[in-house]
């Protein structure tokens, strides 16, 4: 598809990616190889799935990877509610975590009903045989 360089979802994603790392470095080192690790690798897996399902061929895989990327916003809600409640993560940045969460899956659900919009628009001129 080629448009992952234009979607304000991946720009989110990243952002929010970022500011998991920027937070996560206050965490205890003992949490390096634990709630360290698993935030991060959470929040990397949002942008990186839209990225993947953008460069794919299909509407199909898009739909695929987007549905990979709202799962590990998800993931990444719930760990940061850990962090909070284990006392890493002050609630200052478990809120803005949140907000930009809530924010960037409201965006994504927006994208994939877009998307699946289109898709179906395609798929009824094809059975109509019009273009």
């Amino acid at each position: 598809m080629g448009i992952h360089g234009k979607l304000r979802v991946l720009d989110m994603g990243r952002a929010l990616a970022l500011d998991v790392y920027r937070y996560s470095r206050n965490f205890p080192n003992h949490e390096l190889y634990g709630l360290t690790s698993q935030i991060r690798r959470a929040a990397v897996s949002v942008p990186a799935n839209i990225a993947e399902g953008s460069g794919r061929r299909g509407d199909g895989e898009l739909l695929h990877f987007l549905s990979i990327a709202s799962g590990s916003l998800a993931e990444l809600r719930t760990l940061a509610s850990l962090a909070h409640e284990l006392g890493y993560l002050p609630a200052a940045a478990y809120n803005e975590l949140v907000e930009r969460a809530r924010r960037l899956d409201a965006a994504l659900n927006a994208f994939v009903a877009a998307r699946k919009r289109k898709e179906r628009g395609r798929n009824g001129m094809e059975r109509t045989g019009t273009e």
